[in-house]
């Protein structure tokens, strides 16, 4: 062991310098008719890459720490499209607003996509066996554009420009003729941002992670409001299984008057 030691340092080499570099995870972004790669190294070494500090990062639940690039430098916007689609690797898909993303040039929250140094890995996840990379996004001054807790997609593998869901997925729209305060309208608003990545309703909706919540049967048909109410705030408390994904939803991520509106449009789609 010393001898081979000897021979690396003789070499100019040393232990850590003679170690494979892991191998570079890619991002996809689909923008319009172009697809482009970037890999973490591409990424990391871009001039607009910046240190980024996130003071209550969402998934992580404390202050973190990233290199990141805004996700604006990245993107050729095409004007067709008014979504976009962030896919994780476990099957999350979050659809993001392009009009939240771009309040980020005029003093909103400013959307960024950090990058996991293979050098420098993040800590695991609460709970989890990974963490949040290789790419993740994240959101600078979140609070300035009421971003959801839904809208950090970690894990992310690709970008898409889509059409919005309620033009994607006419199934899961309430009726055009309820008035603009109706608790079902607000609903499908709190629905798309908070359920959406994981759900998908009658068919709509690109998540792969939970159950289908319109079909066959929505849960407002074999659960009381009050119990869905409880398995939204905190599932273990309602039932536990060790495969079990679904995060509790805080007032802070999930307001009662948006729960109540939620409720109001899974009422609202088991019937129509």
């Amino acid at each position: 062991m010393l001898a081979f030691l000897f021979a690396l340092l003789i070499a100019g080499f040393s232990p850590q310098a003679a170690a494979a570099p892991a191998a570079d995870a890619v991002l996809t972004l689909s923008m319009g008719s172009e697809v482009r790669r970037f890999t973490t190294a591409e990424l990391l070494r871009r001039p607009d890459a910046v240190d980024l500090t996130i003071p209550a990062d969402v998934s992580y639940g404390r202050a973190m720490k990233y290199r990141a690039v805004p996700l604006l430098s990245v993107m050729n916007v095409d004007a067709a499209f008014d979504t976009v689609e962030a896919r994780a690797a476990d099957g999350f898909v979050s659809q993001i607003p392009l009009a939240l993303v771009e309040k980020g040039k005029s003093g909103g929250a400013k959307a960024w996509i950090a990058v996991e140094d293979p050098l420098a890995p993040w800590p695991m996840l609460p709970g989890r066996t990974a963490s949040a990379g290789p790419f993740y996004l994240v959101w600078e001054n979140p609070q300035r554009s009421g971003v959801g807790s839904e809208q950090w997609p970690y894990q992310l593998a690709s970008l898409t420009e889509v059409e919005s869901p309620a033009h994607r997925w006419p199934q899961m729209v309430v009726r055009s003729s309820l008035p603009g305060d109706d608790q079902a309208k607000r609903g499908q608003a709190v629905f798309t941002t908070q359920c959406l990545p994981c759900h998908q309703m009658k068919g709509a909706g690109a998540g792969e992670v939970g159950p289908d919540l319109g079909r066959p049967m929505g849960p407002t048909q074999y659960l009381s409001a009050n119990g869905l109410r409880s398995l939204i705030r905190d599932p273990k408390a309602v039932r536990t299984w060790p495969q079990q994904q679904m995060p509790g939803f805080t007032r802070t991520m999930l307001s009662d008057g948006d729960l109540d509106a939620l409720i109001a449009y899974l009422a609202y789609m088991a019937t129509h």
